[in-house]
């Protein structure tokens, strides 16, 4: 059977995020803790139900940030859902540009490494053009 305590977010997180809004010598109580506890679990479990209502009716197995920005503003917490869909915008950008950053290292990194094997300097003007697979299947290369 599954205990109370492990339905409820963890109290040293929502303990955190309670005193990173409150002023450095605010002190929080075991109570209000627990009780902010209770009500953020019952909020999240709440909002993610809609939501994975809306994932089961669409035959669907994954629920994703843009079901939770529906499931607030289904129901009826439009400002929540604003804030959300605005962060999850930003989120997901940040994600694209990091994979693109990480796309450009790799390939700066790969043209250093053919550059060493080839014998050149990484910043040679040399310059290899590789010609692209065609229908028949060869390939040729040009050197410039």
């Amino acid at each position: 059977m599954v205990e109370e305590q492990d339905k409820l977010l963890p109290i040293a997180n929502v303990g955190r995020i309670m005193k990173h809004i409150l002023p450095r010598n605010a002190k929080i109580s075991k109570e209000a803790k627990e009780t902010m506890q209770e009500c953020v679990s019952e909020f999240v479990s709440f909002v993610t139900s809609e939501a994975s209502d809306k994932c089961r009716k669409e035959n669907r197995k994954t629920l994703n940030g843009d079901d939770i920005c529906w499931a607030l503003s289904t129901l009826g917490l439009d400002n929540f859902s604003e804030v959300m869909s605005r962060y999850l915008h930003k989120f997901r950008e940040f994600e694209r540009q990091k994979v693109e950053q990480n796309k450009a290292s790799s390939n700066e990194e790969k043209d250093e490494v053919t550059s060493n094997v080839f014998g050149l300097k990484p910043n040679s003007s040399a310059l290899l053009e590789f010609g692209i697979l065609e229908k028949g299947g060869s390939s040729s290369a040009k050197r410039k």
